[in-house]
C-alpha cells in the first residue's frame, strides 16, 4: 500500500514538473519597441503619408493595430514609469514627475520577468531621465556597446538593432527573452533641414496642424521630425529581421509604440489629443489574427500586466493596470470589451520652469467621443513662465517662431494656443475636433455632460487614491528632483 502511494505521488510530481517545464518552454519571447516623441499620425498604418513606415505597417498587417492606445502621462520619464510598473501616474509618488527619483518600493516588469527565468535587456533609451537605485535600468541590463556613424549629429550613435543581435546571441538556448528596444529618435535635437532633404522629401510633403502657422520654417521643422520617425522604423525593421534570421519571430510577441506625441508646442507634455494618443501595434504569430483593428481603450499601465500574463504569471499585486491579453487572443475587430470605453490621464511637474519649481497639475478623461480636461491650477502658465523660457516645450524653430510673435500680430493667436493661460475646464468633441481647437466647456448645452465626465473621473481617481482627490496634491510639487540623471548616455 505504501509503495503504491509512493508510486502515485511520484507520478503526480513528475506530471506537475513536466507541465511546469512545458509551460516555461512555451512562454513566448517579448520584444517591446518604443520611439521617443513619435505621434500616432506619423505612421502609415494610421494613414500617415509624410514618411513611409514599412516595419510598423507590416506588424499592423500581420498583427493587430490599436486605435485607442494612450500613455497616461505625456512626458518621457513619467510615461515610461507607467509602462514598467503597470501603475497610473498619480500612483507613482516621485516617479509621477519628470526627471525625478524612482522610489525603490515599486516593482518593474523586466526585473520581475528576469526573476521568473527570462533573459532581459534593453538598448537605447529605457526609463529616463531620472535617478534609480541599482545597477540596471528599470528596463533591464543595458546593451549599448555597438555604435554607428549617424547620418547627422542629431541622431544617436547607438546601433539599436546591432545591440539587439548581441543580446540574442548571448541568450542561453531555450530561455525566453524580454527585450526593450528604445530609440532616442525622433526626440530633438535635429540637424535643421538636413536629413529630410537626404531622404528626398519636399516642403510640400509636410502636414501642418491647424494650431501652427503654415510657413517654410515650420514645414522644415516638421520634416526634420518626420525623417527621424523613419529612423525608428528602420531599426524596428532590422530587429524583426534579426528575429527571422534566428528562427525566433514565430514565438515572439512584439509591441511597438511611442512614449507620447511629437516634440512640438501644444503636443509633447500638454494635455491635448496628439500628446497622449499614441501609436501601438502588436504582433504574435498564431495568437493574434492578422489584420485586426482593436478600438478598445488601452493605456500604458496595462502593458506590464499584459506581459506578466503572456509569461504565464499573475500580474504583481502593485500593478493597477489591466492585462489586454484577452484582446490579443480575440478573433474580433472593433470594440471587444465593453468595459474598455475610456481612459484616465494626468500630469504633474515636468521641467523646471516656474518659481519654486511647481508643476502644472492636470487630470483628464477620454471617452469614445469626448476629452474632458481639468486644469487644477489654471492660474499657472501651462508651459512654464514666459520669463523662465517656457521650458515645458522643447526648444525648436517652431517654438522660436511662435515666441517671436507679439500681441497685435496677425498670427499672435497661434502663440496663445500653445503658451497662453487656460481655463480651468476644457471639453472637446474629438471626432469633430481632433486637434482640440474649440473648447465646449463654457457651452450650456454641454454642462450636464461636463459634470457627468468630471464626476466619473473623480470617482475613479478617488478609488485609485490619487493624492489630488484628498487635498494632498502639493506633495507632487514638494518631491525632490533626481540629483543625477540615469546612467544612460543622452542623445
Amino acid at each position: 500500500m505504501n509503495l503504491r502511494l509512493i508510486f502515485t505521488a511520484c507520478v503526480v510530481v513528475q506530471t506537475v514538473m513536466t507541465t511546469a517545464f512545458a509551460a516555461v518552454e512555451a512562454r513566448p519571447n517579448i520584444l517591446f519597441c518604443i520611439a521617443d516623441d513619435a505621434s500616432m499620425v506619423s505612421f502609415g498604418a494610421y494613414g500617415g503619408t509624410v514618411v513611409e513606415t514599412p516595419a510598423f505597417d507590416r506588424l499592423a498587417e500581420e498583427g493587430a493595430l490599436f486605435r485607442n492606445a494612450y500613455n497616461c502621462n505625456p512626458k518621457c520619464s513619467p510615461a515610461r514609469a507607467c509602462l514598467v510598473t503597470g501603475r497610473y501616474t498619480w500612483q507613482l509618488e516621485e516617479a509621477c514627475n519628470h526627471n525625478s527619483a524612482f522610489p525603490d518600493k515599486f516593482k518593474w516588469y523586466p526585473h520581475l520577468l528576469k526573476d521568473a527565468g527570462f533573459y532581459v535587456g534593453f538598448t537605447g533609451k529605457g526609463w529616463a531621465p531620472g535617478e534609480y537605485s541599482g545597477e540596471d535600468n528599470p528596463a533591464g541590463k543595458a546593451y549599448n556597446d555597438n555604435l554607428l556613424t549617424p547620418p547627422h549629429k542629431g541622431i544617436s550613435d547607438k546601433d539599436y538593432a546591432a545591440n539587439f543581435e548581441v543580446f540574442l546571441d548571448q541568450k542561453p538556448a531555450d530561455t525566453p527573452f524580454c527585450f526593450w528596444l528604445g530609440t532616442h529618435e525622433p526626440h530633438r535635437g535635429y540637424a535643421k533641414g538636413t536629413l529630410w532633404k537626404k531622404e528626398g522629401m519636399k516642403l510640400e510633403d509636410a502636414i501642418v496642424p491647424p494650431f501652427f502657422p503654415d510657413n517654410e520654417m515650420i514645414r522644415s521643422d516638421l520634416l526634420d521630425y518626420a525623417a527621424e520617425v523613419k529612423w525608428f522604423d528602420r531599426h524596428l525593421g532590422l530587429a524583426i529581421q534579426a528575429l527571422e534570421e534566428r528562427g525566433l519571430l514565430e514565438n515572439t510577441l512584439i509591441i511597438a509604440t511611442s512614449d507620447h506625441g511629437m516634440p512640438f508646442p501644444r503636443v509633447k507634455s500638454q494635455m491635448y489629443e496628439e500628446a497622449f494618443h499614441i501609436p501601438m501595434v502588436a504582433y504574435w504569430k498564431g495568437v493574434i489574427q492578422p489584420g485586426r483593428v482593436i478600438n478598445d481603450f488601452v493605456g500604458f499601465p496595462d502593458v506590464a500586466p499584459t506581459f506578466m500574463t503572456v509569461a504565464g504569471m499573475e500580474p504583481h499585486e502593485q500593478m493597477t493596470g489591466k492585462s489586454f491579453l484577452d484582446l490579443l487572443r480575440s478573433t474580433q475587430s472593433g470594440w471587444i470589451d465593453p468595459t474598455r470605453d475610456h481612459v484616465l490621464l494626468g500630469r504633474e511637474r515636468t521641467d523646471k520652469t516656474r518659481p519654486n519649481d511647481v508643476g502644472y497639475p492636470v487630470r483628464a478623461i477620454r471617452t469614445k467621443e469626448f476629452l474632458y480636461v481639468h486644469n487644477i491650477k489654471p492660474e499657472r502658465w501651462p508651459c512654464g513662465n514666459p520669463e523662465m523660457g517656457l521650458k515645458d516645450t522643447d526648444n525648436s524653430p517652431t517654438k522660436s517662431y511662435l515666441t517671436d510673435l507679439m500681441p497685435g500680430d496677425e498670427e499672435y493667436p497661434y502663440y496663445e494656443l500653445s503658451f497662453g493661460l487656460r481655463r480651468e475646464e476644457e471639453l472637446y468633441q474629438i471626432q469633430d475636433d481632433p486637434h482640440c481647437m474649440s473648447n465646449l466647456a463654457a457651452n450650456p448645452e454641454y454642462a450636464a455632460l461636463k459634470a457627468k465626465l468630471r464626476k466619473q473621473m473623480e470617482a475613479e481617481l478617488t478609488a485609485q487614491k490619487d493624492p489630488r482627490m484628498f487635498g494632498q496634491g502639493d506633495v507632487f510639487d514638494n518631491y525632490p528632483r533626481g540629483k543625477n540623471r540615469s546612467k544612460q548616455k543622452k542623445k
